[in-house]
């Protein structure tokens, strides 16, 4: 399986990074593992709807460009689906058996992903209802989808 994690934003927080890099390499022992970062649009702290669409849309066409046709698209969104980590991994599982094992996760920016790209997603994934920073989400979509694997193979996985 080729994951393919794309994000808005770099992660500037060391302890973060780091947290990142451990289950980067814990989880490329398991799957092919890319993370592409780009540009965080710089804009104002307050913005009014139809800029915060200007900007959702500037990071949504530097997403688009790393998308590739064969991508399975995983879109992390807050109104998406809620899985358990099991029915994460089954997910997974039914995609690889299905040879859609090409998979790019998008992590949008502060204000999300904009309308196309979502529309462009083949599933919607949410880590619930609430917000969390944009660069932590990063951090617990890589810690899930290592454990995902974990529970694929039946390999335990500390609690």
């Amino acid at each position: 399986m080729h994951l393919t994690i794309l994000a808005v934003g770099k992660v500037r927080e060391r302890y973060l990074a780091d947290a990142i890099d451990e289950y980067a390499k814990r989880l490329r022992r398991y799957a092919t593992l890319s993370i592409v970062e780009v540009a965080e649009e710089q804009a104002p702290e307050t913005l009014s709807p139809a800029e915060q669409e200007q900007v959702k849309q500037r990071e949504g066409e530097r997403l688009l460009k790393h998308i590739k046709d064969t991508h399975y698209v995983i879109a992390l969104a807050i109104d998406g689906k809620t899985l358990s980590s099991e029915a994460y991994a089954a997910h997974l599982q039914r995609l690889a058996l299905a040879s859609r094992s090409d998979i790019a996760l998008l992590i949008g920016g502060s204000l999300g992903l904009p309308t196309p790209l979502l529309h462009r997603a083949d599933y919607h994934l949410s880590f619930g209802p609430m917000t969390y920073p944009h660069q932590l989400i990063r951090l617990l979509l890589l810690e899930q989808t290592y454990r995902a694997f974990k529970i694929m193979l039946g390999q335990p996985y500390h609690k």
